[in-house]
């Protein structure tokens, strides 16, 4: 992988790139972990906070490439150790991306100081921000501080990190950086995604069993929900639907070839609201000179590739069965369980005014409310009040990428209003701000912002 040349300056010239010092830890962790045995998870822990100190100081290209590869192969790697170690409830590996993202913030307030943002870029962060800290103080103060530290902690590593590109990255670095990191990536992905579903693997499948996702699938072949290295269908579907987005619109659009088991990887997943994510984000290019002429090629080109894998692999008919339930509206059962949701927190005694504080529930426990959406995840932790403030400003962050783009004539401008209005789509139907998700979302959807700081900045 390669990327141009960072606006910082590159401090450690002679070191290795942060996307390959990323690659040895999770390799090492993967295979000395099972011999460390529990030592091995706050070890990968900090040596994830290590990879994003170094290769923060290469610079945010680097850095990006870095934290996309231990976003993508560490959900892995904690399933192999805990293969030989032990199922870990809290899942200690998977805050050791969130801390690479949450090193470069104690840069943050000098940068403040070096660059002048425009207010209604950092209102939006400013205001999410306060209300992730108000649910924190609502947990912390039912003596429920595990979950308010893990509920600040993956809310906000993820938008702090935005806030630091925000004023110290390149927006054509950034997008340049992660088609690399994506062209290399995404073809491991879907190579894994693909075996899993026919032959899942001996840690997929002791993971599977005590995770509490029953939307996974079963651990059996052909009944897997496809997750690949990831956490989730979930998160491997909105990882692959961005990364074939900015490769298909890169100017290197021939490394879509090798990515084509991502996409059918994408399929096995079964999760619509990236399909749809990727629809609305593609249909939007179509909105635009520069962009016009590829997103059609990429609409006929995807729908070659569904016909193909429905016609001739031996799960097309899982594919049209889960496309076909698009067209069910309000009867389709996953509808019908996120309208039941807002019933139940409106019967609650206080309708969640005030709200809850960060909770971390097993729905797969008997009377568990399922969390889906940000609306309700916002409702149940936040209240009425609060929450509709969060939610106001995660819908001015994505209009403010998304009406760059009338002004902006470039290629990765409407790029990434493309993507940010697709999280929009996202936003009703899944938590789009928490963990590797928060992650996609705001690194995603902010990078606009340096394209505007990178003209006025010296």
């Amino acid at each position: 992988m390669s990327a141009r040349a960072s606006s910082m300056p590159r401090t450690d010239a002679w070191a290795m790139p942060g996307w390959l010092m990323a690659a040895l830890i999770l390799i090492g962790t993967a295979t000395v972990g099972p011999v460390l045995g529990g030592l091995s998870r706050p070890v990968f822990v900090l040596a994830c906070g290590l990879v994003g100190w170094l290769s923060w100081r290469r610079g945010p290209a680097a850095h990006l490439q870095a934290v996309l590869v231990l976003f993508a192969f560490a959900p892995l790697v904690r399933r192999v150790v805990d293969l030989h170690v032990g199922f870990d409830q809290l899942g200690l590996m998977l805050i050791g991306p969130l801390l690479a993202i949450l090193v470069p913030a104690v840069h943050l307030p000098r940068l403040l100081e070096q660059r002048a943002v425009p207010s209604h870029w950092i209102w939006p962060l400013s205001i999410v921000a306060a209300s992730v800290v108000y649910a924190g103080i609502l947990s912390m103060a039912q003596g429920d501080w595990t979950n308010a530290a893990s509920g600040m902690l993956k809310w906000l590593a993820p938008l702090l990190y935005a806030a630091v590109l925000l004023v110290s990255a390149k927006r054509e670095e950034m997008v340049d950086a992660a088609t690399s990191a994506f062209a290399f990536i995404l073809p491991l992905l879907g190579v894994y995604a693909v075996y899993q579903y026919v032959a899942p693997l001996d840690w997929d499948i002791f993971w599977m069993q005590y995770a509490p996702i029953p939307s996974i699938g079963q651990p059996l072949p052909y009944e897997v929900r496809v997750f690949a290295t990831m956490n989730s269908p979930a998160s491997f579907a909105t990882f692959t639907a961005i990364g074939l987005f900015l490769i298909s619109f890169s100017k290197r659009p021939w490394l879509a070839l090798p990515a084509l088991p991502a996409a059918l990887g994408l399929l096995l997943s079964l999760y619509r609201t990236a399909w749809l994510s990727l629809a609305i984000s593609i249909l939007f290019c179509l909105l635009f000179s520069g962009t016009r002429r590829r997103a059609g090629m990429i609409l006929v080109g995807i729908a070659v590739a569904v016909l193909l894998a429905v016609l001739l692999t031996p799960f097309g008919d899982v594919v049209v069965e889960r496309l076909s339930t698009l067209s069910e509206g309000s009867q389709d059962g996953s509808a019908q369980e996120r309208l039941e949701e807002f019933v139940t927190l409106w019967n609650l005694p206080d309708s969640s005014l005030f709200g809850s504080g960060f909770t971390i529930t097993d729905v797969g426990a008997a009377g568990a409310m399922p969390i889906d959406g940000m609306i309700v995840a916002c409702w149940l932790s936040m209240g009425i009040v609060v929450g509709t403030f969060c939610l106001t400003a995660l819908c001015w962050a994505i209009g403010n990428a998304v009406a760059v783009t009338w002004t902006d004539p470039s290629s990765e401008a409407i790029m990434i209003g493309a993507l940010a209005l697709g999280a929009l789509l996202q936003l009703p139907l899944a938590s789009i701000t928490s963990g590797e998700n928060g992650f996609f979302f705001w690194t995603f959807a902010v990078l606009l912002g340096p394209g505007l700081m990178s003209r006025r900045a010296t």
